[in-house]
């Protein structure tokens, strides 16, 4: 054996292999390196069943939340709440609101639930929304009497905006005026004029006021409860008839004003007493 650790016979056939002009064969490698897998080819197959796979999963989806929003009892009613009621109770509005119990909350329709609450006198303005997920808000703003009117025997309290929306067989709240009025209702000009004198007084002097009327929109007279009578007249310039009426009364009770009988604030600016 030769000292380069090859043959006679493997130098021979090398250089055989030379002379043949063939390239030695690369050693094969025998360990390790994982064959690289080959490449799928993107069909047009391939891609209509990857379509339909997604589509399917997305509709799967889609099922599954229409399905929670309209009939699941997950989203449904649970309770409806009401917010704002005073003279009246939670359970007339819940009545009247009609929604019911078990409802879907996307199936609740709250234009409708608003228009029937609505029609109740006592609410001046109503609000129904849906809160999630297993409620309904009914937030009423109910009228706030000032006066009250009796016709034929039928006592009805009537808000600063004319509407008769409630009846009383006992005393009216605290602060309502008795109004004497011809034709009392939101379109009657005699009952603004009144209604605006009323609203313009502070609470502490209108609380004051044993009555008011009004013949005529030129014509507001109030009654105090000590027997003063106050010529208002028409409704222009509530703030300043008002402003002034409460000055006078100041100084009528501190004495720094002779007592009068009538107070004629129907001219601001030239105020009589007498």
């Amino acid at each position: 054996m030769s000292r380069s650790g090859t043959t006679t016979r493997d130098r021979a056939r090398g250089a055989a292999s030379s002379r043949d002009g063939a390239a030695p064969r690369p050693a094969r490698r025998t360990g390790g390196a994982a064959r690289a897998r080959p490449r799928r080819r993107d069909t047009p197959r391939a891609r209509r069943r990857r379509w339909f796979l997604h589509a399917g999963v997305a509709a799967a989806v889609l099922g599954l939340l229409a399905w929670l929003l309209l009939g699941s009892p997950v989203l449904a009613v649970h309770s409806v709440q009401v917010d704002g009621a005073a003279t009246l109770t939670d359970a007339e509005v819940v009545e009247v609101a009609g929604i019911a119990e078990g409802t879907p909350l996307l199936r609740v329709d709250v234009d409708a639930a608003r228009a029937r609450v609505a029609r109740l006198p006592q609410v001046a303005s109503v609000e129904v929304t849906r809160g999630w997920p297993r409620s309904v808000v009914v937030t009423v703003v109910e009228r706030m009497p000032v006066a009250v009117v009796d016709q034929a025997g039928t006592r009805s309290l009537v808000d600063a905006d004319g509407v008769l929306f409630d009846t009383v067989t006992g005393d009216p709240p605290a602060g309502v005026v008795p109004l004497d009025v011809t034709s009392p209702g939101p379109d009657d000009r005699a009952t603004r004029a009144a209604l605006g004198a009323l609203t313009a007084l502070p609470d502490d002097v209108r609380a004051s006021v044993a009555a008011a009327s009004a013949r005529t929109p030129e014509d507001v007279r109030l009654t105090l409860t000590d027997g003063t009578t106050v010529l208002w007249g028409s409704a222009d310039d509530a703030g300043g008839k008002a402003a002034v009426l409460v000055a006078l009364l100041g100084q009528l009770h501190a004495g720094a004003l002779d007592p009068a009988g009538t107070i004629d604030v129907s001219a601001p600016s030239a105020v009589v007493l007498r």
